[in-house]
């Protein structure tokens, strides 16, 4: 039986939510210097590769990224049960799984008319047709690495040898970006909001080509938090703990666009912030799912640029919402259930000084709301915008995977 040739996380592990346990691996890396982007990888060396389904040729995204990173696996390829089967491949008995998981919004359901019979096409077929969820569900999935895989071929890695020049693909998006960038007789790189320009050491500082180009879209990175972009956070500051949530979703970016480009990561002048994140992880576990959520939101715009694509509110919906009026628009009532950054917030009831009890279905975490808070204002926007007191907010369309018509979480 198939149950049998397979082990998954222990019943101890899965109680907990994943952003938990991701969280939790992820301060036990940075406590080693072996977190996914406190690695150096050299663009000249062997190319460094993503997590990525096989089948699908998609690699995996934001918090399911970061985890498959932790594994320990070499290969990039990855596979559920099912996809090893239909390939053709075999995953060996007493290998162990790592999860990842997906929000469905839609449900594939047979088609009937009035009466209730099933409806069928000239071939005699049942009809389908998909189904729009009234919220997401989140749902767990469980894929092996192509190393735990019989029968997978071998991996075939190209070195990409590049020499000190100018990198194309890296000039053309920060061309099309009109960033405002100044080179200085600097020994460090920073982007000021305040005047939303970048500040780098002149190019010649640089041993090589990759390094000025990597270090220039790590910054790039900060600029896309501008309001009129995608309007983050930014920190109070160096040394605050809001400016170190900014340097971490930073430095996720500049390691996804690094294996993109093919320009190489180099977590050097970044280390000052690993005790912030150590502490800030520690005390939130969410907030590795946030950071690399917003990371992907980074990635997704940096590379847009290339396109000369315009991003518009339906690419970035989000960047909407980190921005909304300072009074809400509509007030939350008991009942309200409202999709926002991945996950579903539903009012359980009232307290006293107008706050509200609420629960984030994400993790199952009830917590205490008020109308100061940035989420209210958030959530009574995206209520507003939708007209029903059951709103939705139509985040980054998803890759549907073809064996469940779902998708996943940042994938």
């Amino acid at each position: 039986m198939r149950t049998g040739r397979i082990q998954r996380m222990n019943k101890k592990e899965v109680t907990k939510p994943m952003h938990v346990q991701v969280a939790q691996r992820v301060v036990e890396a940075l406590k080693a210097g072996t977190a996914p982007w406190q690695i150096p990888w050299d663009a000249g060396g062997l190319p460094f590769e993503l997590p990525y389904n096989l089948q699908s040729g998609k690699r995996y995204r934001g918090i399911n990224s970061i985890s498959l990173l932790m594994s320990g696996r070499e290969d990039p390829r990855w596979m559920t049960y099912k996809q090893a089967e239909e390939g053709g491949f075999q995953v060996r008995k007493g290998e162990k799984s790592m999860m990842i998981q997906f929000v469905k919004t839609t449900d594939e359901r047979t088609k009937r008319d009035a009466s209730g019979k099933v409806l069928h096409d000239e071939l005699g077929k049942p009809i389908t047709e998909k189904m729009q969820l009234s919220h997401a569900i989140v749902r767990n999935a469980y894929v092996f690495n192509a190393d735990q895989i019989e029968g997978m071929p071998k991996l075939e890695l190209e070195k990409a040898g590049r020499q000190w020049e100018p990198l194309e693909r890296a000039e053309k998006l920060i061309s099309s970006s009109a960033a405002v960038i100044n080179h200085q007789n600097l020994g460090n790189a920073f982007y000021d909001p305040r005047n939303d320009a970048i500040t780098l050491p002149h190019q010649d500082w640089f041993s090589a080509g990759d390094k000025y180009y990597a270090t220039l879209l790590h910054e790039l990175g900060h600029w896309t938090g501008h309001p009129e972009r995608l309007n983050r956070d930014m920190g109070e500051g160096f040394g605050s703990e809001s400016y170190a949530r900014e340097e971490l979703k930073a430095e996720i970016a500049s390691m996804l666009l690094g294996q993109e480009l093919g320009i190489g990561h180099d977590p050097g002048q970044h280390y000052a912030y690993v005790e912030s994140w150590i502490s800030i992880l520690e005390n939130n576990p969410f907030e590795i799912f946030s950071a690399s959520m917003d990371a992907e939101r980074i990635f997704g715009y940096v590379i847009g640029l290339e396109k000369g694509k315009e991003l518009s509110k339906e690419d970035h919906s989000l960047s909407a919402l980190n921005a909304p009026p300072s009074k809400p628009i509509n007030y939350l009532t008991t009942g309200d259930k409202i999709q926002y950054n991945g996950s579903v917030y539903e009012v359980l009831g009232h307290l006293k000084q107008g706050r509200l009890k609420m629960v984030e279905s994400l993790n199952g975490h009830a917590f205490t709301l008020s109308q100061q808070d940035k989420l209210y204002s958030a959530l009574s926007f995206l209520k507003t915008q939708m007209g029903r007191e059951e709103s939705q907010v139509h985040q980054h369309a998803f890759p549907e995977r073809s064996d469940d018509h779902s998708s996943e979480i940042n994938r």
